[in-house]
């Protein structure tokens, strides 16, 4: 069986950030996965299920608007694991080339004030699972963390 790549990060050693998990070609094109990690696996609380929803649904705005980012945006969405989001770009990007996106997307979570966008029974198979106090507060805590974010904090641990 052909192992994960994903798996192969120790996870002991990771520390929140942003990481480049994968780069892939699909023919011409390039898709560039990031791992937004917001949590340092297995020692800090998990992400609760209201608030990341909350900033999946928060963070997808931003991006699908973003005025550079909206048609090269693949995927935004959440871990399993829920210590952060996986973010997938058409392009190949380094760690860095996006931090100035996520600090505004970050930033954007923890000013937002108004009702979640697409949180209606309409709009969302979960719609009453929504956190916005706790999300806006979890997207304060990275997105100082994304201020003035050191380089161990851009590439995976060897």
């Amino acid at each position: 069986m052909k192992r994960i790549e994903s798996f192969s990060v120790d996870h002991e050693k990771l520390q929140k950030g942003v990481y480049v998990s994968r780069i892939d070609k699909f023919g011409d094109t390039t898709l560039t996965t990031f791992d937004i990690r917001m949590k340092k696996p297995n020692v800090d609380a998990v992400l609760g299920t209201g608030d990341i929803h909350a900033i999946e649904h928060l963070g997808a705005t931003f991006l699908r608007n973003h005025e550079m980012y909206s048609s090269h945006t693949v995927y935004f969405g959440p871990m399993g694991c829920r210590t952060g989001f996986y973010l997938i770009l058409e392009g190949s990007y380094q760690s860095r080339d996006i931090v100035p996106l996520l600090k505004d997307l970050f930033q954007f979570v923890k000013d937002f004030t108004d009702a979640v966008p697409g949180a209606s029974p309409v709009e969302c198979g979960n719609y009453s699972d929504m956190d916005l106090e706790t999300a806006r507060n979890e997207a304060a805590e990275f997105y100082n963390l994304l201020k003035d974010i050191p380089e161990e904090n851009l590439s995976y641990p060897s």
